[in-house]
């Protein structure tokens, strides 16, 4: 009797600790491994989704998991990833004859990668250098990034009009932006627009909008808008649609 008594109870006792532990949400009976890594996968969304707004630099310890994500294939992935997106959008529309269906496109981090400058940099763990990342700028020795490469040939031959708008100084990172894009394979786009002495000391949200305006205003139609930046895509005349690249090295304002 004993024996049976005592059956009953532990039976009692793991059904109430199993009906107790399923009833907590999924997530609470996760322990993370790594709490460091937790916390900057939590800060990687948030920079993402845009809830986190002009930070100025990574915070320290996340220097490894920025590091691993730019540099392990992760980043590679996701940018494919969108680029597919674009492309399955792009298959859709119906190009006209009149020559005037237009793309915008960013070029830093976007079309060109600074990835190998921002390694010396620790990944934005740094404040920015603007000197420095001028100096680097005008060496004209930033990669192409293969799927927005592949992106913009894609547009080209299909008979969209691909403007480039970057922040860069026309005064001094012209020519050098210039020879860079032709040797990575940016060819035949219709237009590239710099920072000019017009537009010194505004904001880039401002300064992309009024190039955006006035490129509607010769008639085109802007069908899409590519950047890494936040600012790239906001403000007046976006487009039809932006697509978001993904950045986690620096944040412009």
């Amino acid at each position: 009797m004993a024996k049976r008594v005592n059956e009953i109870i532990i039976f009692v006792f793991v059904a109430l600790f199993s009906k107790a532990i399923g009833a907590k949400p999924y997530w609470r009976t996760r322990w993370p491994i790594d709490r460091v890594s937790t916390e900057c996968l939590t800060w990687q969304l948030a920079v993402e989704a845009n809830n986190v707004r002009g930070w100025r630099i990574v915070p320290a310890h996340c220097l490894s998991h920025i590091e691993a994500y730019m540099t392990g294939g992760q980043y590679e992935q996701d940018v494919d990833y969108i680029v597919e997106q674009i492309e399955s959008y792009v298959s859709e529309i119906v190009v006209g004859e009149d020559g005037m269906d237009a793309w915008i496109l960013d070029i830093d981090d976007t079309c060109l990668s600074n990835v190998i400058y921002y390694k010396k940099k620790k990944y934005g763990c740094e404040p920015y250098d603007p000197m420095a990342f001028k100096a680097w700028a005008m060496k004209g020795e930033c990669p192409a990034i293969p799927g927005v490469l592949g992106l913009f040939s894609k547009l080209v031959k299909n008979g969209f009009k691909v403007f480039l708008i970057t922040g860069r100084d026309e005064e001094t990172l012209a020519p050098s932006t210039i020879a860079n894009l032709h040797d990575q394979g940016f060819i035949g786009y219709e237009r590239l627009t710099f920072r000019s002495p017009a537009y010194k000391g505004k904001s880039a949200v401002v300064y992309k909008s009024e190039i955006r305006k006035q490129i509607m205003e010769e008639g085109y139609r802007i069908w899409g808008n590519v950047g890494d930046q936040w600012t790239d895509l906001q403000g007046d005349c976006l487009g039809n649609r932006t697509f978001k690249l993904p950045n986690l090295m620096y944040c412009v304002p």
